[in-house]
């Protein structure tokens, strides 16, 4: 079974044809999605869709492009959700000093508050990390750890995977681990620790070759662990079993099967 452990089929990239998207994915193995939200609407949809589709989680979160102008008010809606029967985690949250689309105070500001909320529910954490490394650790070194964290679309260097592992933490790598210029990328890859490893899409976003440059799908997802198992010379069978384990054992998804 495969796992797509980061997908916004709440978008409106896929308004038009969402439950064929889903149903292929299901065809080509994928035994469960999570839907991280972006926003509070995103998280309404992304509990919406949850109820409609039994293979589709979602967490709920603020993205730090949509850091600005979030309250306490904003988060007291958000938090209520938390109790939604197919909520398996807090995010996506995190620090963007890439592109900057909230100012850098606000980011950090609603990241801690995200960590704070992932400690009092102890739900896992998902994180986005984009030329923030050290302000990360810091900040994560300034507080205590929710107990399950993970880098979705990991994007750091060697020392921030070492720093990651130390603390415990999770690795999730996209569609960018095949493309032939991910040279340092595919250097983490061979590094990471196999039980702290799992696999995304970020789908509509990053899909992998062979269809780089078109909308990304969670049944896409295939050829990213296709990618992994190529790296560390192992099979894909082998990695898809290890890898969908982590991802079941870190979002919980057994236990709200039964």
């Amino acid at each position: 079974m495969l796992a797509d452990t980061h997908c916004h089929l709440d978008f409106q990239e896929f308004e038009n044809d969402r439950k064929i998207v889903i149903e292929n994915a299901l065809n080509e193995g994928v035994g469960f999605i999570i839907n991280p939200a972006i926003d509070l609407v995103s998280c309404l949809k992304a509990i919406e869709i949850t109820r409609n589709f039994e293979c589709v989680y979602a967490t709920v979160g603020i993205h730090p492009h949509n850091a600005e102008g979030y309250s306490e008010e904003i988060f007291d809606s958000l938090t209520k959700l938390v109790s939604e029967r197919k909520i398996v985690g807090i995010g996506e949250t995190g620090l963007d000093f890439f592109y900057n689309k909230s100012s850098r105070q606000k980011q950090i500001e609603v990241f801690k508050k995200h960590i704070e909320i992932a400690k009092k529910y102890d739900l896992p954490l998902i994180v986005h990390q984009r030329q923030a490394q050290d302000e990360t650790m810091e900040i994560f070194g300034s507080m205590k750890s929710p107990t399950k964290v993970v880098f979705h679309c990991f994007s750091g260097d060697e020392k921030f995977l070492e720093w990651a592992i130390s603390k415990g933490f999770y690795i999730s790598f996209t569609g960018i681990l095949t493309f032939k210029n991910a040279i340092e990328l595919k250097k983490i890859a061979e590094k990471v620790p196999l039980n702290r490893v799992f696999f995304e899409t970020d789908a509509p976003y990053l899909a992998p070759v062979p269809f780089r440059g078109k909308r990304n799908e969670p049944r896409f997802v295939r050829f990213i662990v296709e990618a992994f198992a190529g790296i560390r010379k192992m099979s894909v069978k082998e990695i898809a079993h290890l890898t969908t384990e982590n991802a079941i054992k870190f979002f919980g998804i057994e236990s709200i099967k039964k």
